[in-house]
């Protein structure tokens, strides 16, 4: 699975933690932090390298204060430069080994998820729904060949991903509305479900049996069986799969032989994020889903 990038962009006066609303003028609301922010975030492995003036138009910020936040940058050591060209450099990693250690996730979640891969062989992912994609906080992968590769921190659609399906479905109704209020689904195969109102079917049955499968819908060749995470008070707090090629197994084979196994697995981890609320408290804090906008600039 090709790791895509979330959007270089972020809703407009919406805080990063929370996504509560916020004034410009709001003295707790620093702009230029989040403008900062903004020009990271639009980097990706189809943006690897950009000149100012293409960073300007990713953020939709103005080319004056995307030129103050690459400098700041390029002093702080996360920005370099070659030539007229500005790329991120390692020291932007810091960010991420900075949650996954203070989240404690190989000790909560990998031994787990290694279990499960041990036993199936197959590929294993914990994910959160943020925004309107699936975001990996943890993955095992096997050395089998398929045509998308995934790792910590990459993200799909949610609704074409049998995370997606999994997360969305144990949302609160008005929350799955404004999923789908401002998510375009777009179809990633010739499999993949868009239809807005088989996708709420889909969704019910998921809540009922829970557990969500698909094959050839993110991409062909692959099939995957997700299950849910849950807090106490069953709030939905993450998701688990199995994922391989269908080459090996198709859906119906996979819903027998793997839902025991996740299931066993998820309730390993709930007890053991049960013995760890900040990773709780870190995934209550996402995003809902909601349409992106820029900063102004």
């Amino acid at each position: 699975m090709v790791a895509e990038k979330a959007g270089a962009t972020v809703k407009t006066g919406t805080t990063e933690k929370t996504g509560q609303k916020t004034s410009k003028n709001d003295s707790e609301y620093l702009l230029t932090f989040a403008r900062g922010l903004s020009v990271l975030r639009a980097f990706d492995s189809d943006r690897p390298e950009m000149t100012l003036s293409e960073v300007a138009a990713v953020t939709g910020l103005n080319a004056a204060v995307v030129r103050r936040c690459l400098n700041t940058l390029l002093e702080l050591g996360y920005v370099a430069k070659n030539g007229r060209l500005f790329l991120l450099t390692p020291e932007v990693l810091g960010f991420s080994s900075a949650y996954l250690n203070s989240m404690n996730l190989e000790t909560i979640v990998q031994p787990y998820l290694q279990d499960v891969s041990d036993k199936t062989g197959d590929s294993t992912s914990m994910a959160v729904l943020w925004r309107d994609e699936v975001l990996y906080l943890q993955h095992v992968s096997t050395n089998r060949m398929i045509r998308l590769a995934a790792g910590i921190g990459t993200r799909f659609p949610a609704y074409a991903t049998s995370l997606g399906r999994v997360l969305l479905a144990f949302q609160s109704p008005q929350s799955i509305a404004d999923y789908f209020d401002h998510t375009e689904l777009v179809p990633l195969t010739s499999h993949t479900t868009t239809s807005r109102s088989t996708l709420e079917i889909i969704l019910e049955e998921t809540r009922a049996q829970g557990y969500a499968s698909i094959q050839d819908e993110l991409d062909y060749g692959i099939v995957s069986i997700s299950v849910p995470i849950f807090a106490e008070k069953r709030e939905i707090l993450c998701a688990i799969n199995c994922s391989t090629s269908t080459a090996r197994i198709d859906k119906t084979e996979i819903i027998k032989d793997r839902l025991p196994i996740l299931n066993e697995a998820a309730s390993r981890i709930e007890a053991a994020i049960r013995q760890w609320p900040p990773l709780a408290h870190s995934i209550k804090m996402r995003y809902a889903p909601t349409k992106r906008d820029k900063i102004s600039s």
